[in-house]
């Protein structure tokens, strides 16, 4: 019985299985699925769950603070004092005071009443959660750039797969009627030979072709955080979709991600130096001890003789010279700022570079793409008019042939300048802060 519902399970597995290795993926759906599952994701929740932790850490310095000790003490060798002769009308004497065995057990609590640096750590909590918010949301940006990227080299390697199978079969064709030619000694070896040549050159890189579709394949998995076994359909091929050609937005550094971590970092470091500044202010806490002490000649004794001690008080810390160890400290949390104040300007100017140079590939792929679609319908009809001609006789082989590899090279040409386009659109997205948009976006 135990075998048969084992039988079964595993069938439903595999019955699951299958299922899903039918499933067309869209764009967005590899994107949502990398969002989920992409390890990096995993790691930059685990960072905010620590923000949030360090949150309640720096809270917790604030609150009471309880602490019980214990201690058992077997004297081997009492501490000797010496009383002054004058008490007992004679000469001073040396005693020694207390038991072979004491046992003592206590409890304190302390409290916090002023710590300017604990308040200023405090602060500090906001700001520390939402760069890790930052972070998590910089790590997103990332996936769906790298999907995205892989998403599309995938459509374009199998578009060029389609193409040597394509000019393969023409070739096959071509070579044929050569055959034939050559059989009846209409035409020379060395002509059969050269498209040979050719047909050969197209299966080598028909070969190359399908191992790159294998490993662009296994680049989208990756980046999805999929498993390399499972199967995977791609839906929604960009390369048969209406083209849509897009105008940049207007640049603003303040909407990257990159931009916003720096801002909040600096922040930070400007509450680190409010911290070290505090150092110098005096420190208050009250605490309260309760305890019970046992004193005995013998072990025994010191665990049934039992009186009870207790205290409250109040403590000052006032600091008064650290050798300027604090004054140290201070400067370079003052020189990490004015640091990161630079830094900051020199990546504005770094993101502007990126934002127009990738605005400047995006117009050369935009025209790249519009003269290679052209260059494909002319070479096209060349191919078409010069095929016609070739079987009629009016013209060589060379002529068929040299059409053959104009037709391929412009095709080739234009399946490039689209993967280089939708890579600008990418480049665009990212160097704008607008890859979830872009994610959002699509259907």
């Amino acid at each position: 019985m135990k075998r048969k519902w084992i039988i079964a399970i595993l069938t439903i597995a595999v019955a699951s299985g299958s299922s899903w290795a039918q499933t067309r993926l869209t764009l967005k759906d590899c994107i949502a699925y990398g969002i989920k599952n992409n390890g990096n994701v995993k790691i930059a929740q685990y960072k905010e769950s620590i923000a949030e932790q360090q949150g309640r850490e720096a809270l917790s310095s604030y609150l009471p603070q309880v602490a019980g000790s214990g201690a058992l003490d077997d004297n081997l060798k009492l501490q000797s004092t010496v009383l002054p002769g004058a008490l007992f009308g004679g000469e001073d004497r040396r005693v020694a005071l207390g038991t072979k065995y004491s046992t003592n057990v206590s409890a304190q609590a302390d409290q916090v009443i002023f710590d300017q640096s604990l308040l200023v750590g405090l602060k500090a909590n906001k700001p520390n959660i939402e760069n890790a918010e930052l972070n998590s949301r910089k790590t997103k940006e990332t996936i769906i750039y790298n999907v995205a990227n892989a998403y599309y080299q995938v459509f374009v390697t199998s578009a060029q797969i389609d193409l040597l199978k394509d000019n393969l079969d023409k070739t096959q064709q071509i070579l044929g009627t050569l055959q034939l030619q050559f059989d009846n000694g209409v035409i020379k070896k060395v002509d059969f030979d050269r498209t040979q040549v050719s047909l050969n050159n197209i299966k080598s890189q028909l070969t190359l072709a399908e191992s790159n579709l294998i490993l662009s394949q296994n680049q989208l998995k990756f980046q999805m955080g999929m498993p390399l076994a499972e199967q995977l359909e791609l839906a929604d091929n960009p390369l048969e979709q209406p083209f849509k050609l897009v105008e940049p937005d207007k640049f603003d550094a303040a909407n990257l991600t990159d931009f916003k971590i720096q801002n909040i970092n600096m922040q930070l470091q400007g509450l680190e130096k409010e911290r070290i500044k505090a150092g110098y202010l005096p420190k208050l806490s009250v605490y309260g001890r309760y305890g019970l002490q046992s004193l005995g000649q013998n072990l025994g004794d010191s665990w049934g003789n039992w009186f009870s001690y207790g205290a409250i008080g109040v403590k000052l810390s006032i600091p008064i010279f650290d050798s300027f160890k604090r004054d140290a400290q201070y400067k370079q949390a003052d020189l990490n700022l004015l640091t990161q104040n630079e830094q900051l300007k020199l990546n504005v100017q770094n993101y502007e570079l990126q934002n127009h140079n990738a605005t400047t590939q995006l117009q050369k792929a935009k025209l790249n793409l519009g003269n290679d679609e052209s260059n494909v319908t002319l070479a096209k009809e060349v191919y078409d008019v010069t095929t016609l001609q070739y079987r009629e006789g009016t013209v060589p082989l060379s002529d068929l042939l040299n059409a053959e590899t104009s037709y391929k090279e412009a095709q080739s040409n234009y399946i490039n300048s689209m993967l280089s386009y939708y890579q600008a659109k990418l480049g665009i997205e990212q160097s704008q802060g607008s890859l979830n948009d872009f994610f959002t976006a699509l259907p």
